[in-house]
C-alpha cells in the first residue's frame, strides 16, 4: 500500500487575462502549497476502485478521472483501489480536488511501476484539470496559460496563515463569466492590463516573502476574483476586514473562493484571530 498526503494551496496573486480560443481564460498566478492535506492510499486491485467521503459520483471526481487518464495514456489495463480522506474543504479555492488528482498520478505511477516522466505527467494532468499540473511542481510556482504552464519559484522559509471559509460557495465558471461580463465582452484585454507589470508585482511578492518586510504584501497581493466574490457574498469581505483588524499583515481571497487567508507574523496571533470565527471552518497552517 502507498499512502500520500495531497496539500492544499493558496494564490498570493491571481490575474485573469484574455479568453482563449478553447473557451478558457489565460491566467497569471503565484501559487504556494500549504500544510493542509487530504490523505490518499493506493493498493493493487483488478480494476480502478475509488472510495471517498465525498457525496458525488466517482465519474465526476478528479481522482477517478486522473486514474483513467493515466491508464489510457500508458495503454495498459491496470487497476487500483484508491481511498481518499478529505480534510481540505471543497469549493474553497484551495485546490483540494486538483491536488488529489495530481497525487493520484504520482501514486499510481509508483504503484504501477510505470516510470512516467514529469513532463508527460504534467501533460496528463493538464487534460484532467487546469490547476492539476501545479501540484506536480510544489511547493511554489508561477502558473500561466490556463494553468498548464508551471515554472517553479523559490520561496524560502515558512509563513503562518489563518484560513477561514464561509458556507458560501462560488462556482468557478460563474466567476470567470462574471469577470468577462465586467470587461464588456472584449475578446482580449491587453489594452486593460500590463502583463509585464503583473510579473514585476509577482517578483516583488516573492522577494518580500523571502527577504521582507512583510508589510509590503498588503498592497502587493491581488486576486481578480476577490471583488466579484465580495459583491456576491459580502461575508467574504467581512472576514478579510476582521483578519486585518486582528493583526494580519495581509489577507486575500484564495482562487475563486470562498476561503480567505490571512498572513500573520506568528502562530499565536493567527490562533487568537481564529477565535473570531467560531461558527466558520478555519485552520491555522504554515506554507510549505
Amino acid at each position: 500500500m502507498i499512502t500520500l498526503k495531497s496539500p492544499a494551496k493558496i494564490n498570493w496573486s491571481l490575474y485573469v487575462l484574455d479568453r482563449r480560443d478553447d473557451g478558457y481564460h489565460n491566467i497569471l498566478s503565484l501559487m504556494q502549497c500549504i500544510g493542509l492535506y487530504d490523505t490518499m492510499t493506493f493498493e493493487p486491485a483488478p480494476a480502478i476502485e475509488f472510495q471517498s467521503d465525498m457525496r458525488i459520483p466517482k465519474e465526476m471526481n478528479l481522482v477517478f478521472r486522473a486514474a483513467i487518464a493515466l491508464r489510457e495514456a500508458v495503454g495498459k489495463d491496470l487497476g487500483a483501489r484508491i481511498v481518499l480522506r478529505k480534510e481540505v474543504p471543497t469549493r474553497a479555492g484551495l485546490g483540494g480536488g486538483s491536488s488529489d488528482a495530481a497525487f493520484t498520478l504520482i501514486g499510481l505511477n509508483r504503484l504501477w511501476d510505470l516510470d512516467v516522466g514529469l513532463e508527460e505527467l504534467k501533460a496528463i494532468a493538464a487534460s484532467v484539470g487546469s490547476d492539476v499540473p501545479f501540484f506536480l511542481e510544489c511547493p511554489a510556482a508561477l502558473v500561466q496559460g490556463r494553468g498548464e504552464i508551471v515554472h517553479s519559484r523559490q520561496v524560502s522559509g515558512s509563513r503562518t496563515l489563518l484560513l477561514v471559509k464561509p458556507e458560501a460557495a462560488i462556482p468557478t465558471a460563474w466567476a470567470y463569466e462574471k469577470i468577462a461580463d465586467s470587461r464588456g465582452g472584449r475578446s482580449g484585454i491587453s489594452d486593460l492590463t500590463n502583463t509585464e507589470e503583473k510579473l514585476n508585482n509577482i517578483k516583488l511578492i516573492i522577494n518580500t516573502l523571502n527577504e521582507g518586510p512583510l508589510s509590503l504584501l498588503r498592497s502587493a497581493l491581488h486576486n481578480d476574483f476577490e471583488q466579484i466574490a465580495i459583491e456576491r457574498h459580502p461575508v467574504i469581505g467581512e472576514i478579510k476586514c476582521e483578519m486585518l483588524a486582528a493583526g494580519a499583515v495581509a489577507a486575500l481571497l484564495s482562487g475563486s473562493g470562498s476561503a480567505v487567508f490571512g498572513l500573520f507574523e506568528d502562530r499565536k496571533r493567527a490562533e487568537d484571530a481564529a477565535k473570531l470565527f467560531p461558527s466558520l471552518w478555519s485552520r491555522v497552517v504554515e506554507t510549505l
